[in-house]
């Protein structure tokens, strides 16, 4: 008979439920024998990779017996060029995802409190009650984070704040007026984590960046990724830019080789390449329009379209709708693991893509 491995678990690994990502192509096709299924579910990038990045790729497989450069020198160096950034400011990762889980295992621990906002990024509360922590939720305020709730939850137990702009899955967003106030009413022993994972898509000139801060607070850690704009989600290369004391404490729990090398020469690469990047981003503000359009005509109710991503509500039906796409080969993401069962999230695709989806968002209605 096989243990309950439960009981021997880490403290905060019991009640933990695996984060549930975006139905992948491939396993809808197998489970309903269709082809052709389009996926909307995970704010990837519809244009692909760089040819740029896949050309790096390509001049890098003969090498794959070697282990990569673990402190990414040459994406390292390039990304202290672009950001006017000391070298010594970044630290990489497995995806932002893994920065996000460095900084939890560097300071959170049994006995202090980690604080996320409602409808926030599944993997921050996932992170801080794996590593046996106490995560406050502050209630959201029309879906977003609300800074006075966060405030009040600041105590002298608080090790981290994680705050994303904008927020995913609700998009909703933060003025920098207010960013920068709440960071400065943060004590200096609670880091603020500011997930800025969406950046490269903002089109609001009004969109704060969150490195104009990092000179002034030390507790400050900006997180970005190559997953969104760059279209490298499967290849998972993220960073944190933060002060030089504080990114050498995460790099005493970084893995020695978690960036792998195929990552880092697409990263460097994809950087490079401004005509594609600037070509993803005139796809994702026209198409996104066109999906905020689209679902205004049915009736449907729209959270704030930010990044690459809308959400929407349909009012008792959010989850026959999701199943009713996948029937059609859409996939589309319910974020009833939210605790949002009426929403769906979707991504902004290509121009077929986003009327094929609005095609069949309006026969399921």
């Amino acid at each position: 008979m096989a243990l309950n491995f439960l009981e021997y678990a880490a403290p905060g690994v019991a009640d933990l439920r695996p984060y549930q990502p975006g139905k992948p192509l491939a396993e809808l096709e197998r489970e309903l024998g269709i082809r052709d299924a389009i996926k909307l579910a995970s704010n990837e990038n519809p244009l692909g990779p760089s040819p740029l990045a896949l050309a790096a790729i390509r001049d890098a497989l003969p090498d794959l017996a070697l282990y990569p450069e673990g402190g990414a020198p040459e994406l390292r160096a390039r990304l202290a060029q672009i950001h006017d950034l000391d070298p010594r400011q970044f630290i990489f990762g497995n995806g932002s995802d893994q920065v996000i889980e460095m900084a939890v295992r560097a300071f959170a621990g049994p006995g202090t409190e980690v604080i996320v906002s409602q409808y926030a990024f599944a993997a921050y509360a996932i992170a801080a009650q794996a590593s046996g922590a106490t995560v406050r939720t502050a209630p959201a305020r029309n879906y977003g984070h609300d800074l006075d709730a966060m405030t009040a939850l600041l105590s002298e137990q608080t090790r981290l704040v994680f705050i994303a702009n904008p927020n995913n899955p609700t998009g909703t967003q933060l003025s920098g007026a207010a960013l920068e106030t709440f960071i400065d009413s943060v004590p200096a022993h609670a880091l603020v984590v500011l997930d800025e994972a969406y950046l490269e898509l903002m089109d609001d000139d009004n969109y704060p960046d969150g490195r104009q801060w990092l000179g002034r607070f030390s507790n400050l850690l900006v997180t970005r990724t190559f997953s969104k704009a760059y279209g490298l989600a499967g290849l998972r290369c993220g960073y944190g830019m933060g002060h030089p004391d504080l990114i050498a404490v995460l790099e005493r729990v970084r893995q020695p080789f978690n960036i792998n090398s195929l990552a880092q020469v697409a990263a460097h690469a994809a950087l490079l390449d401004t005509r594609h990047l600037e070509a993803t981003r005139v796809n994702n503000r026209q198409e996104r329009q066109v999906l905020a359009e689209g679902l205004d005509k049915f009736g449907l109710t729209i959270l704030p379209p930010a990044g690459n991503f809308t959400a929407f509500a349909v009012p008792g039906g959010g989850q026959r709708v999701y199943v009713a796409l996948l029937e059609r080969g859409v996939i589309v993401r319910p974020l009833s693991p939210y605790g949002m069962p009426d929403h769906l999230r979707v991504s902004v695709g290509l121009p077929v893509e986003n009327q094929r989806f609005l095609k069949m968002l309006g026969e399921v209605l």
